[in-house]
């Protein structure tokens, strides 16, 4: 995952953002699958041998400068280390981020414990579609979210979940995804 500062761009400029990052490394053995576009940042997902990550980030500069590169892999993670680390993605606007890190949560959760959290990756899933410019998905993904999140305790360690509930209502009203923070 490559991250480099947004020079203005917005989720509308995805597309348009991997087609210009492909044809710019068009001459290396990389592949960019997909743009996400957030407030502070455009978010690259890049498969490339780690030798020719230094090359790859300099011909992106063009989009923008460097923020952050990170390799996403599954990690094997304590619960509550998982579960802080999916907000901080979360409320960064990392949303594919935070999906991998909930995700390694959800694996070691049970009953309604299990449902809960799924609800909120959908959530984050639903968000980083918005920033691939595909927010009909996102708003469609919307109920599935709300019905995971159920009848569960209004909190979640840190997580207001009823404050996630009530977000997830009023976007379903308006049918447009405000991100905000959990």
């Amino acid at each position: 995952m490559i991250h480099l500062k947004n020079n203005g761009y917005g989720p509308i400029h995805s597309s348009d953002l991997v087609h210009r990052a492909r044809e710019i490394c068009s001459d290396m053995q990389a592949s960019i699958r997909v743009a996400r576009v957030a407030s502070n940042f455009v978010e690259l997902d890049v498969s490339i041998n780690p030798v020719e990550l230094d090359l790859l980030i300099e011909k992106l500069s063009p989009i923008g400068e460097l923020d952050n590169t990170r390799h996403v892999v599954e990690e094997k993670i304590e619960k509550e280390e998982g579960i802080k680390d999916g907000v901080f993605y979360f409320n960064n606007e990392r949303f594919w981020e935070s999906h991998e890190s909930l995700e390694g949560v959800w694996k070691k959760c049970f009953g309604k414990e299990k449902e809960l959290v799924q609800g909120i990756i959908l959530l984050a899933v639903a968000f980083a579609h918005r920033q691939k410019d595909e927010s009909s998905i996102g708003v469609g993904m919307l109920s599935r979210a709300l019905e995971k999140l159920g009848d569960s305790p209004a909190m979640y360690g840190s997580i207001d979940v009823d404050r996630i509930r009530n977000k997830i209502k009023e976007m379903q009203k308006t049918k447009e995804l405000v991100i905000f923070e959990i």
